[in-house]
């Protein structure tokens, strides 16, 4: 029988990472393995300009190495002697459409989420990331307050 996979969606906020120490938490006594996802918006990479400033130019290469440094690594090296076999990703995307892909395709067992992410604004105007997906994923969603 293979192990359970908990999928988590982390962005670089606080909700992101306490989602992350859920799911490992969870992972280390029910012997599950995890799965990060970082997804990057193309957007992302268009800043907003301002009349007068000039916005700094952003490339594709630079925005994942930073996201590896400062989002996924970090928690690989956090929890790192807990002994959950723990897997990165980063994709482009639409983080809701990649995320409900990536369950699927990975055959998740649950998906952990930050309630929040890192764009309150955003949340807002559009409808969070993880209130989208709790309505489209077929698998237990925990959103982590």
């Amino acid at each position: 029988m293979t192990k359970p996979l908990y999928l988590v969606a982390v962005d670089g906020s606080e909700w992101g990472s306490r989602a992350a120490e859920r799911a490992i938490h969870l992972a280390q006594k029910s012997h599950a393995k995890v799965k990060l996802l970082t997804v990057m918006e193309l957007g992302s990479l268009q800043p907003w300009v301002v009349e007068g400033v000039t916005a700094e130019i952003l490339d594709k290469e630079t925005e994942e190495s930073n996201t590896i440094d400062t989002v996924l690594t970090p928690l690989i090296e956090k929890y790192s002697d807990l002994n959950v076999p723990i897997t990165t990703q980063l994709i482009w995307g639409d983080p809701v459409t990649v995320i409900h892909e990536q369950v699927k395709e990975m055959h998740a067992n649950m998906l952990f989420i930050g309630r929040q992410g890192r764009s309150r604004f955003t949340d807002i105007l559009l409808g969070s990331v993880a209130n989208k997906l709790a309505h489209r994923v077929g698998v237990p969603i925990v959103l982590v307050p």
